[in-house]
C-alpha cells in the first residue's frame, strides 16, 4: 500500500513535524508513506482567495500520483469513526487500490478542480481543524486503522 499525504503549507513548528514524523515512521511498517508540501499562497498577495485557491490547487493536482484514490479532508465530508475508517481502507485495498491519497487544502479551502479530482471527502467532525494538526491527526488515524485491520493492540 502506498499513502500520499498532500498538504498545503510547510511544518514550521517543530513539534508538529516531529509529531508527523514519528506517525510515518510507525506506519513504515504497514505501507509506503510520503509527505507532500504544496507552496501556500497569501490570498492578499495572489489576487484573493479564488486565486490563491488555483495556484495551490495546482500543486495539489500535480502531486497526486496518477491512478491513485483520492480523499479529500473536507469539513463537509463524510464523518467516519476509527473503525469506519479502517474497515474502508480494508475495503479500498480489497478493490484493488493500491494507492491512496489524502489532501488537505490550505486555509482558504481548495480549488473547484481539486474538489473535482477527489474520489471521496473525509470529515473529523464539525470543528475546524488547524491544517497543521489536521495533518497530525490524519496520520494517527491512518496508524490507528493499520492496527485496527491487523487486530494489533493500540493504546485507547
Amino acid at each position: 500500500m502506498k499513502i500520499t499525504v498532500v498538504a498545503v503549507g510547510k511544518l514550521k513548528e517543530r513539534f508538529w513535524a516531529d509529531a508527523c514524523a514519528e506517525y510515518v515512521k510507525r506506519l513504515g511498517a504497514y505501507a509506503t508513506v510520503k509527505m507532500v508540501e504544496v507552496a501556500d499562497r497569501d490570498p492578499a498577495k495572489s489576487g484573493g482567495e479564488e486565486a490563491g485557491r488555483e495556484f495551490e490547487g495546482k500543486g495539489i493536482l500535480a502531486a497526486i500520483p496518477e491512478r491513485s484514490h483520492v480523499v479529500l479532508l473536507d469539513i463537509g465530508g463524510k464523518e467516519r469513526s476509527s473503525e469506519e475508517i479502517a474497515a474502508h481502507l480494508d475495503d479500498l485495498m480489497l478493490r484493488g487500490e493500491s494507492s491512496i491519497t489524502f489532501v488537505i487544502g490550505g486555509s482558504c479551502g481548495v480549488s473547484p478542480e481539486v474538489r473535482a479530482r477527489a474520489d471521496e471527502r473525509l470529515s473529523f467532525g464539525r470543528i475546524t481543524l488547524p491544517h497543521n494538526l489536521a495533518r497530525v491527526v490524519l496520520l494517527e488515524q491512518v496508524y490507528r486503522a493499520f492496527k485496527i485491520m491487523r487486530g494489533e493492540p493500540y493504546h485507547k
